[in-house]
């Protein structure tokens, strides 16, 4: 009986309001998360062979998502890769 009422009070405290603060919360968070990790993702993937149609689809989306970006930028690293060097 008592899991039946923990249900029904889960359920009492979906209401409108909390519904619209978890979506702001769920799509705030795809933007300033879950969108620039992919498109850091993408980037490092296709820096160095992307053609000019994808290297302008990519500022663009580093420019729709630059705010993600800046929150994420102290855990990325963006530097080439080491070069073996043969003597």
């Amino acid at each position: 009986m008592s899991g039946i009422l923990s249900w029904l009070k889960a359920i009492m405290l979906l209401t409108e309001t909390n519904l619209v603060a978890l979506l702001y919360l769920i799509l705030s968070g795809s933007y300033l998360v879950v969108l620039p990790a992919l498109v850091y993702f993408y980037l490092s993937k296709r820096w160095y062979v992307a053609g000019s149609i994808e290297r302008l689809i990519m500022y663009l989306f580093v420019f729709l998502s630059f705010p993600g970006m800046i929150l994420l930028s102290p855990f990325l690293n963006f530097r080439p890769k080491r070069r073996k060097l043969e003597a």
